[in-house]
């Protein structure tokens, strides 16, 4: 019996080359029969193959075993797991650029990137909060904060860094008549909260956030309007996207807000059905996930959609009462150097909206009095501090402290990079510094912003996962700005049209973050030895394939 002749399809892999080998019967064509054989894609085998297909010899071929060898494999992996997103989901970012800026006064700060809203598009400083889901804007004022930059510059030498966001522009005021694209949320809208409450079914919803700060509130009516988004990524089709979400019209703000905290508005990034990434996820156009990466620089990063390295750590979130209604994980222990202190199990709120770690009164305890006995420095009371634990400086460096490790559950241990409050005098001189934690009354701590630089943090929404990898927070390769004007936009569903996204998140929770009562209770290779867990086949499926005429090399 003679059979047709072998044509072979190579499939690029990480580590492995599968090669199918078709052969067709002379008696019955319309039989195929599949054999298959593995070869490593660095192989001699390989090499000839490549030196035939495209004719010429490859030099740069890295020799078995070598440094360069083990280098090109770990490469390769990386590029493809870079961005864990399917090819039909978008890898998204606010219109005007993906990049995130920190600011603050000298006990506190936030970060904020700038987001495009309706139609025309009017852009807006928001700060970032995954303690709360709803994304208001100061809209029809009749008490907001300043939004003239010439104001912040010259009332409130601490809150300059506002000028320096904003340059030479004043910030926006949310207009909805304004916006060709804007509706009014009803109070028989599934999302209104306050429906219950409401005269009438036709009447606005009307809405209040409180804060976990004193006295610090936003209120006004809900509307639903266009959030112009980009895409990124290796899978990205460098597409400009409108996203219908729903945005607190925020007329009355109260507390910290008045003060320039956030003057031109928040978006929350909580679990709740009214945040941005439940609406983006319900759409279907990215993973119900996003990412937050906050450089030691000041600068950082957000992406919607992506759920991170395949190499990441990650630790579960922990429902309260049955419910997952905040981005809570569960503390094994901390540990300071060497020593893990017992008795400093809790459970901690990722709170990006929080500066300062907070941590229960008796962890509080156990972790300050050990960080104090490795402390290699003389304690010092700085006067208007609101740190229990200083030292004085005697030289321009600071001195060897011990490090500060948070362990989660199977042994994932989060290193904290920049645990410090450091203090300079007026010529930038090193005066001092803190150990920036805070003792709370309540039995669960808050993990702040100051614990979360240098990682790129990944709440993953749809796994109900916490995931972590050490990061520089640069941009995604193929990253490109469009501009919320771009041509051939791709408009998602209303907000009613969308369905429910896949994940076990709670839906609605309550638009607003209160803090938790007393009573509510790295790399893709770490060594050679490793690479045999990429060694992972992919099922190829020919469906009534009849005959094999192809040869292609991918």
């Amino acid at each position: 019996m003679e059979a047709a002749p072998a044509v072979f399809v190579a499939v690029s892999m990480a580590v492995v080359v599968l090669l199918v080998e078709c052969g067709v019967s002379a008696e019955a064509e319309s039989h195929v029969t599949y054999s298959s054989r593995l070869i490593h894609r660095f192989s001699d085998e390989m090499r000839a193959l490549r030196v035939s297909r495209e004719g010429q010899v490859v030099d740069d071929w890295p020799e078995e075993g070598s440094l360069g060898y083990y280098r090109r494999l770990v490469r390769r992996d990386v590029e493809r797991q870079k961005m864990n997103v399917g090819s039909q989901h978008q890898l998204l970012f606010p219109s005007a650029g993906s990049v995130t800026m920190s600011g603050g006064n000298e006990l506190g700060w936030l970060h904020y990137t700038w987001i495009a809203v309706g139609v025309p598009s009017v852009s807006f400083l928001v700060a970032l909060d995954t303690g709360s889901d709803l994304l208001w804007l100061p809209c029809d004022c009749v008490q907001c904060a300043p939004l003239s930059v010439r104001y912040y510059v010259s009332q409130y030498t601490s809150l300059t860094y506002i000028s320096g966001l904003i340059q030479d522009n004043d910030l926006n005021e949310y207009n909805p008549s304004h916006s060709s694209t804007s509706k009014s949320i009803t109070c028989s809208h599934q999302l209104c909260e306050s429906g219950p409450t409401c005269k009438s079914s036709k009447q606005s919803c009307p809405y209040t956030v409180k804060y976990a700060t004193t006295d610090t509130s936003s209120s006004g009516s809900l509307v639903e309007d266009i959030l112009h988004l980009a895409s990124a990524g290796v899978n990205a089709s460098n597409t400009y996207v409108r996203a219908p979400v729903i945005i607190g019209c925020g007329r009355e703000q109260s507390g910290g807000y008045l003060d320039g905290i956030a003057p031109d508005g928040v978006l929350g990034l909580g679990l709740g059905a009214v945040s941005v990434p439940s609406f983006l996820a319900k759409s279907g156009v990215t993973r119900n996930a996003f990412s937050l990466c906050f450089g030691e620089a000041g600068t950082g990063e957000i992406y919607f959609g992506d759920q991170g390295l395949a190499g990441q750590r990650t630790t579960p979130f922990l429902p309260i009462d049955g419910k997952y209604i905040a981005y809570i994980i569960g503390v094994e222990n901390f540990c300071i150097g060497t020593t893990c202190l017992d008795q400093t199990t809790f459970r901690a709120q990722f709170d990006s909206g929080t500066t300062f770690t907070l941590l229960p009164d008796g962890v509080y305890k156990l972790v300050v009095e050990e960080f104090d006995r490795q402390a290699n420095a003389t304690k010092y009371n700085f006067e208007d501090l609101p740190f229990q634990h200083c030292y004085k400086s005697s030289s321009q460096q600071l001195p060897e402290i011990p490090s500060v490790t948070i362990r989660f559950a199977v042994n994932n241990s989060f290193v904290v990079h920049d645990p410090l409050f450091v203090l300079n005098d007026s010529q930038g001189g090193l005066v001092g510094f803190c150990l920036a934690i805070q003792s709370s009354p309540n039995e669960m701590g808050i993990i702040g912003q100051n614990f979360m630089k240098g990682y790129r943090l990944v709440f993953d929404r749809e796994n109900l996962t916490l995931g972590w990898s050490r990061s520089k927070c640069q941009a995604v390769k193929g990253e490109k700005t469009t501009g919320s004007n771009a041509s051939s936009p791709i408009s998602l569903p209303t907000t009613e049209q969308q369905r429910t996204p896949s994940t076990h998140a709670v839906s609605p929770a309550v638009a607003g973050r209160a803090p938790p009562s007393k009573s509510s209770a790295t790399s893709i290779l770490s060594n050679w030895s490793s690479l045999s867990k990429v060694l992972l086949l992919v099922p190829l499926l020919f469906h009534q394939l009849t005959r094999c005429k192809y040869e292609t090399i991918f």
